[in-house]
């Protein structure tokens, strides 16, 4: 229990920031999910129109620090590659 004025501040900061971190960690598991989905069904229409969301999803959570920078780099990588092969 916090016992200073602003250490009861820190506590009412945190629960706040706590709420927006598991808000973009949803958004970004979600968002990842969606595209497995996307690409088991092999819909190339589907998946180019969700493809730059996607990508924008993942790079917000990066941002906001839900996920390091360079592992969204990879999973946009990863599935960029993914989509490359369904084209062919």
């Amino acid at each position: 229990m916090p016992n200073t004025k602003s250490a009861k501040r820190k506590v009412k900061k945190v629960e706040k920031q706590v709420l927006i971190n598991k808000f973009w960690k949803r958004k970004h598991k979600l968002s990842v999910k969606k595209m497995e989905i996307l690409l088991k069904k092999n819909n190339l229409k589907e998946i180019e129109t969700f493809y730059p969301k996607f990508q924008s999803e993942l790079m917000k959570a990066a941002r906001k620090g839900i996920i390091k920078k360079k592992n969204a780099s990879r999973k946009i990588s990863r599935i960029s590659k993914k989509i490359k092969n369904l084209k062919k």
